[in-house]
């Protein structure tokens, strides 16, 4: 519920946003603030997006998905980051346009106090979904706040640019402002797919192995050795499995009541883990 409550928070705050940019573009006529507008179309296709994955991920496991829907979030965290990438792009073809022929900007310092106080709701949009991702392990809303703070970088610039321009009349400012800032977002762009392909890919989760193994060290007089601790993030869900090696003359009832207790134990400090042991009999070979 709060990963959905923060994702609608997302939507109904990009629709704000993008009518407040559009607004300082018809005020000014710049073809900057035009693009930042524009961005903020990204934005809102990418909160849904987001809400769609954090419904989807928030199903239980069903007789098609064994083991969740998780991994749903790295894809559309894969989407979000290749959708950064292209409004980069779309950025840096409008700046290359403008350069060619430059504009005077009218009333611009008016349109661009409405500009930032959108930038300023952005911001705040970002750092709320940043400690939502914090909280539940999203890697949905991580996307989608980094994806609010490229489009604040860019309003940032843009208005940087647009000031010096109209300060000292050099209006080519205002394109190549753009073109700078278009760098960063590619850069946290790339950042967000490398990402959401490591959690494809099912890469290791060395914080969780680490802790798993300091919860066995408390046990170690129970048990002869473990080994083969492997795990692998799905989503904001980590999946992990170890080997058990237990003296070979407890029972089988012994054996489970004791992996019984510490499953419960390994559940109680890494709620987002699902471990399987497999146990074996200890012997010299």
């Amino acid at each position: 519920m709060e990963k959905k409550r923060a994702a609608l928070v997302a939507i109904v705050g990009g629709l704000t946003i993008f009518a407040i940019k559009l607004v300082s573009y018809f005020m000014s006529g710049s073809v900057a603030l035009l693009s930042d507008a524009l961005e903020s179309i990204v934005n809102i296709a990418a909160s849904l997006l987001m809400f769609f994955a954090v419904y989807i991920s928030g199903m239980p496991p069903d007789e098609e998905h064994h083991y969740g829907h998780q991994k749903i979030e790295n894809i559309t965290s894969l989407i979000e980051g290749l959708s950064i990438l292209t409004a980069a792009l779309f950025i840096v073809h409008t700046a290359l346009e403008k350069i060619g022929n430059p504009q005077p900007l009218p009333r611009v310092e008016l349109a661009l106090g409405v500009n930032l106080f959108a930038s300023l709701l952005n911001g705040a949009l970002s750092l709320f979904l940043s400690r939502s991702a914090s909280e539940t392990g999203s890697l949905a809303l991580e996307g989608d706040a980094k994806h609010l703070l490229s489009d604040v970088v860019t309003s940032v610039g843009i208005a940087a640019g647009l000031l010096a321009a109209k300060r000292f009349e050099l209006y080519i400012l205002d394109p190549v402002m753009a073109l700078i800032v278009s760098v960063l977002i590619v850069r946290m762009g790339v950042g967000l797919v490398l990402k959401a392909a490591r959690g494809l890919m099912d890469e290791d989760c060395p914080e969780a192995e680490a802790k798993i193994m300091e919860i066995l060290e408390r046990y170690e007089s129970r048990y002869v050795d473990y080994h083969d601790v492997k795990s692998r993030r799905s989503g904001g869900q980590v999946f992990a499995e170890l080997h058990l090696s237990v003296d070979g003359s407890l029972t089988v009832e012994e054996t489970h009541e004791f992996t019984d207790h510490l499953e419960e134990d390994l559940r109680n400090e890494l709620p987002e883990v699902t471990i399987t042991i497999h146990v074996e009999p200890y012997t010299d070979e």
